[in-house]
C-alpha cells in the first residue's frame, strides 16, 4: 500500500479537544476532585474538634433510629456514617474490581496472582511490624488497623504524582488496594464484630445466594437488587458484622462487558420508532433501551461513583478525624507503640511487604509471573499504599477505645502524608532517569495484553507510514461518523509529529445511524483498486456531508480514476466482502463504536486529541525500545 499524503499538508494545530473516555479519564478526574474534597473534610474535622471538641462529640453521637412496628435499629450517626454510607463506598470499589477482572487487565487470570500475592505481603508485613511494637499489651488487637489501603485516596495520588500514562500501573495499584480491602473487611467481619448472630448471618448468606441466582438467569431488574441489598445490609448489620462487607461483596458480583453491535443496533432501531411516533411509550421504551445496552456495572458505577467520592468519604473523614491535637497528646504519641507502630507498619511496612512478595514470586516462577510494571513503579504501589486512611479509620474505631484510639487516628494521620510524600520522591527520583532507565524502571518488561486480535497485515491491510515503524496505530472508523471526522486531523497531526509511526486504516460503517457509511467505505475500496485509497480517504473526510452515489463518482473523477472501473466495481459492490473482513474483525473483539484506536495491539482507552495519542504513542516506543526483538 502507498503511504499517501505529505508534512507539509498534515502541518498545524487543531482546535479540537477531544472527548473523554467515561471509564478512564472521568474516572481520575473525579478521583483528583474528591481527593481536594476530602483534605478539606480532614481539615474540616481537625478545626472543629479542637475548637469546639464537646459539640463535634456531641453532634456525631446523637442518635438515629429507623422504626417499623415493633422493629427498630439504632445507631448514632458516626455509625450511620461509618457502617452505612461507607457501603456504598465499597460498593464502588468491588464494581471497579470487578470490571477490572472482567474486561480489564485481570481478563487475563494469570496476571491476577502476582498482585494478590503483594497485597497479602502488603499486610502481612505490616501487621507483623505493628505487633513487633505492641505485642503483650491490650492494644496488640489493633493490628487489623494496619492492613487495608484507602483505593479512593491512593488512585487520587497516584492520578497526581504518577506517570501519565499509567494504565496498568493504576491496574496493579486497584488490584493490591482492594485486595487489601477485602481483607480487611473480612478481618472486620470475623475478630472485631459485635455480639455476633448465626441466625441473621445465614439469613443473610441466603439473601447472597438469591443475588447470585439472579445473576445466573440474566434477572437484571434494578429496584429488585436494591431491596436485596438493603436486606443483606441489615440482616448483616443485625448479625454484629460490619453491613459495610455487603457494599464489596455486591460490588463483585455485578458483572461488567463491553455493549455489543447487536445492542446498540436495538437502540438505534428503537430511537428510529420514537422519531417517527414520538410518544411518551415510545421515550421509555428508548430509554429502557440505552440502559440495557450497558453492563449493570457501567450504570451503577456511573450511579455511585460521584456520591462516593465527593459526599461519602468526605463525610467519612469530618466524622472520624476530629481529634484534639494537643500537647498531651503529641507528647504520648512520640513514645505511643500505637502510634508509631502504625506510622512504621505503613510506610515502612507497606512498600517492604509489597515489594519483596513481588520480587519473590517472580524469581520463583522464573518471571512467568512478574509485575505489569517496572521497579520504581512497585516501589511507588508500595508507597502510596501506605495510605490507610478511610479504612484504617474504620477498623480502628472496632479494634480500639480511648487513648489508643486517639493515638492510632494520628498515626494513621501522620503515616498518610508521609506516605504521600515518598511516593512523590519515588516518581520524581525515576522521572530523572535517562530515557531508557526510565522507561525499563516505570514501565518494566511484562508482556502486554494483546487486544487486536487480527494482526497488521500489509498487504491486505491499508497502511499509512513505514513498513518497519516501531509503533503501529490501527483505527477503525466510519467516513460518516462526526467523532471519526473531528479524529482524522488529529491523525494528520500525529503522523506529522512522529514519522517514524505506521497507521493502519479498518471499515467499521455504522449504517445503523450513517446511511452513507457503506457506500463511502466501498467507494474508498474502489479509488483503493486504482491505487488512490489514501486520496479518496481524504476526500471523502473533507466532505462528509456529501457521501451519495454522485457525490463519491465526482471524487473519482476528480482524482483523476477511470470512472468505468471505478462504477463497475461499485455496481458490482466487490469491496463488500473486505470491508465485512474488517466489521467481522471488530466484532471479535467487541469494537462497537467508531472511531477505536489500538496502538501496538492494546487498545487505547480515552481521549483521541493530539496530546492522549501523543502520550499512549510515546508510551509504546520506551515499550518498543525496552523489547526491541518483539
Amino acid at each position: 500500500m502507498t503511504t499517501g499524503g505529505s508534512r507539509r499538508r498534515w502541518a498545524g494545530q487543531t482546535r479540537w479537544v477531544g472527548r473523554f473516555d467515561a471509564s478512564l479519564r472521568s474516572f481520575l478526574r473525579t478521583e483528583t476532585g474528591s481527593a481536594r474534597v476530602v483534605v478539606v473534610a480532614t481539615v474540616a474535622a481537625l478545626v472543629w474538634a479542637n475548637v469546639g471538641p464537646g459539640s463535634y462529640e456531641s453532634f456525631w453521637h446523637t442518635p438515629f433510629s429507623l422504626l417499623l412496628g415493633e422493629w427498630h435499629l439504632s445507631r448514632d450517626l458516626r455509625s450511620w456514617v461509618n457502617s452505612g454510607l461507607m457501603t456504598f463506598f465499597f460498593l464502588v470499589a468491588g464494581l471497579e474490581l470487578r470490571r477490572d477482572f472482567d474486561i480489564g487487565e485481570l481478563r487475563e487470570r494469570r496476571r491476577l496472582t502476582l498482585p494478590l500475592l503483594a497485597g497479602l505481603g502488603g499486610m502481612l508485613v505490616p501487621i507483623l511490624v505493628y505487633l513487633a511494637f505492641n505485642a503483650g499489651t491490650t492494644n496488640a488487637a489493633g493490628w487489623g488497623v494496619v492492613m487495608a489501603t484507602d483505593t479512593a485516596l491512593a488512585l487520587a495520588t497516584l492520578a497526581i504524582l504518577g506517570p501519565r500514562f499509567s494504565d496498568r500501573l493504576r491496574g496493579f495499584l486497584l488490584t493490591v488496594a482492594v485486595v487489601d480491602d477485602v481483607v480487611a473487611i473480612a478481618v472486620l467481619a470475623i475478630a472485631y464484630p459485635e455480639h455476633p448472630s448465626p441466625t441473621a448471618l445465614l439469613i443473610a448468606a441466603g439473601i447472597f445466594g438469591v443475588v447470585l441466582l439472579t445473576r445466573a438467569v440474566g434477572l437484571h431488574y434494578g429496584p429488585l437488587h436494591l431491596l436485596l441489598g438493603v436486606a443483606a445490609w441489615l440482616a448483616v448489620s443485625v448479625s454484629g458484622v460490619d453491613p459495610v462487607v455487603v457494599g464489596l461483596v455486591m460490588g463483585l458480583l455485578t458483572y461488567a462487558y463491553a455493549p455489543g453491535r447487536a445492542e446498540l443496533q436495538r437502540t438505534s432501531d428503537l430511537f428510529r420508532v420514537f422519531r417517527e411516533q414520538p410518544t411518551p411509550q415510545f421515550a421509555s421504551s428508548v430509554r429502557a433501551g440505552l440502559v440495557a445496552a450497558l453492563s449493570p456495572n457501567d450504570r451503577l458505577q456511573h450511579l455511585y461513583h460521584p456520591w462516593a467520592s465527593y459526599l461519602i468519604v468526605p463525610l467519612f473523614a469530618l466524622a472520624n478525624v476530629g481529634i484534639v491535637i494537643d500537647g498531651d497528646l503529641l507528647a504520648r504519641a512520640v513514645t505511643s507503640p500505637v502510634t508509631i507502630g502504625v506510622v512504621v507498619a505503613y510506610v515502612v511496612g507497606k512498600p517492604v511487604g509489597i515489594v519483596l512478595t513481588s520480587q519473590l514470586v517472580a524469581r520463583l516462577t522464573r518471571n512467568r509471573l512478574r509485575p505489569p510494571v517496572g521497579s520504581a513503579a512497585v516501589v511507588g504501589v508500595g508507597t502510596v499504599s501506605g495510605m490507610g486512611f478511610t479504612v484504617a479509620l474504620l477498623v480502628a474505631s472496632h479494634a480500639l477505645t480511648g487513648p489508643a484510639l486517639d493515638e492510632a487516628k494520628l498515626g494513621i494521620l501522620v503515616a498518610t502524608v508521609v506516605s504521600a510524600l515518598v511516593t512523590w520522591s519515588v516518581f520524581t527520583f525515576a522521572a530523572r532517569l535517562p530515557e531508557a532507565r526510565r522507561a525499563r524502571a516505570l514501565l518494566g518488561t511484562a508482556d502486554e495484553i494483546v487486544d487486536l486480535l487480527v494482526p497488521v497485515d500489509p498487504d491486505r491491510d491499508h497502511v499509512r507510514g513505514p513498513a518497519d515503524a516501531p509503533v503501529t496505530v490501527v483505527e477503525y472508523g466510519d467516513f460518516e461518523c462526526p467523532y471519526c471526522g473531528q479524529a482524522e486531523p488529529v491523525v494528520r497531526e500525529l503522523l506529522t509529529e512522529f514519522d517514524n509511526v505506521r497507521y493502519v486504516w479498518r471499515h467499521l460503517p455504522l449504517t445503523e445511524v450513517h446511511p452513507h457509511a457503506q457506500l463511502a467505505a466501498e467507494a474508498a475500496e474502489a479509488a483503493g483498486e486504482q491505487g488512490a485509497f489514501w486520496e479518496m480517504h481524504d476526500l471523502l473526510f473533507q466532505h462528509q456531508d456529501a457521501l451519495r452515489n454522485t457525490d463519491v463518482l465526482r471524487y473519482a473523477e476528480q482524482l483523476g480514476l477511470d470512472l468505468d472501473r471505478f462504477r463497475a466495481y461499485l455496481a458490482e459492490r466487490r469491496g463488500a466482502d473486505r470491508i465485512n473482513e474488517d466489521t467481522d474483525s471488530a466484532d471479535l473483539i467487541g469494537v462497537s463504536g467508531t472511531p477505536t484506536f489500538f496502538i501496538n495491539g492494546r487498545r487505547h482507552h480515552g481521549a483521541y486529541d493530539i496530546a492522549a495519542l501523543s502520550a499512549a504513542v510515546k508510551a509504546a516506543f520506551a515499550q518498543t525500545r525496552l523489547r526491541p526483538n518483539r
